[in-house]
């Protein structure tokens, strides 16, 4: 059975999703499709100019995922550009904010995002030491966890 997918950081959303070449009907074109968390790779390694590594501490993941996340953003950019195609930006396994949490109970700490945490609401999210529900985020947000900066990206249009 496979390890489900880690969610990576991403710091930016575009304001326009969509890239089209000029003077050519939208409909009949084809698309590749750029998922966030690899248009922030190119954003951090080819815009802001930073070290794999780096990149990779940023995106909260290893740097050989950082690779192919990078690997298959290029790929995708440079058919748009040499075929025609459109570039249509949406999606994937991304979260804006992964908070710090820790049990008053246990004083266990670890870091949680909130799409992962949509039991909060309804009070029923548990610490995986001891099962306590007194758990809260270290950043001191309101209503327990951070709203500001977490919502719910994964596999969603913005």
């Amino acid at each position: 059975m496979a390890r489900p997918t880690k969610l990576r950081k991403i710091e930016h959303i575009p304001a326009i999703p969509y890239f089209v070449p000029s003077e050519t009907e939208v409909a009949e074109l084809p698309e590749n499709i750029l998922k966030l968390e690899e248009l922030e790779a190119i954003r951090l390694k080819d815009l802001e100019g930073l070290e794999q590594g780096e990149c990779a501490e940023r995106m909260e993941v290893s740097r050989p995922t950082f690779q192919r996340i990078l690997l298959s953003a290029r790929e995708k950019v440079a058919d748009s550009l040499i075929n025609g195609k459109m570039i249509h930006i949406e999606g994937g396994n991304f979260t804006r904010n992964i908070c710090p949490i820790q049990c008053k109970d246990c004083g266990k700490e670890w870091k949680e995002s909130f799409e992962n945490l949509e039991a909060i609401k309804s009070g029923k999210y548990v610490c995986p030491d001891c099962g306590s529900v007194n758990v809260i985020c270290e950043n001191n947000c309101k209503d327990k966890f951070c709203h500001k900066n977490c919502w719910r990206h994964r596999g969603m249009d913005f």
